[in-house]
């Protein structure tokens, strides 16, 4: 059975996502042209951005409709990433919080998707 592996964000500028994504998860592409760029993640997830304009068919919509969310372990981990981030060309669209599931922050990338990093109460 396959199982998907890939996650596929829409972007105005690849170069420009690309930027921010090789800072944030301190990697470098492993393909990267005008129009598409391909990362793989540590956990052998595959983050693809796809220059918007060349999306066949074309997207009805793009960027905040759904969250890339990472798991950590600690509430201080959780901090610990957004005083990280924070300080990329990032949208802090929600500082630590907690949330009925746990502590939790988002941020935006340049295209306003979504980035939520969290730990679970226990």
């Amino acid at each position: 059975m396959n199982h998907p592996d890939n996650l596929m964000l829409y972007v105005a500028q690849p170069e420009v996502s690309a930027a921010f994504y090789a800072e944030l998860f301190d990697i470098q592409p492993v393909e990267q042209s005008s129009t598409f760029v391909l990362f793989i993640l540590q956990s052998g997830l595959k983050l693809a951005l796809w220059a918007k304009h060349m999306v066949e068919p074309a997207p009805a919509t793009i960027g905040g409709g759904c969250e890339f969310s990472m798991r950590v372990e600690t509430r201080d981990a959780v901090n610990m990433l957004f005083e990280k981030w924070r300080g990329l060309a990032s949208n802090a669209v929600m500082r630590p919080t907690q949330l009925d599931f746990g502590w939790s922050f988002v941020i935006a990338d340049p295209d306003g998707h979504r980035l939520r990093v969290y730990t679970l109460d226990v």
